[in-house]
């Protein structure tokens, strides 16, 4: 045989040795990760639903337009500034 048939068949066999090596890690590291159980902080929300005071639709609280309550620490959340504007001229509550 001569040199360079030896050279691409070694290059083929390495090729292919990687490319099963590879898979069998993957295939390990797939097994892996289903046995392990899944910890409580990959389950968890990352945001929660508020309810509009004046039309009741619930709304992603990051999403949502804040308005101070007055007297307390909370806020109020609307789905629009319609539902805020409105919210205000009901009960007098401002910012």
């Amino acid at each position: 045989m001569s040199p360079i048939k030896l050279v691409i068949i070694a290059g083929l066999l390495y090729l292919g040795y990687r490319l099963f090596i590879s898979d069998w890690k993957k295939k390990k590291n797939k097994r892996k990760e289903d046995a392990e159980p899944k910890s409580v902080q990959d389950d968890q929300v990352e945001d929660v639903l508020v309810e509009d005071p004046v039309c009741h639709k619930l709304v992603p609280k990051q999403q949502a337009i804040r308005l101070k309550q007055r007297g307390t620490e909370g806020y109020n959340y609307f789905c629009s500034e319609e539902c805020c504007n409105k919210f205000v001229s009901q009960t007098g509550e401002q910012e």
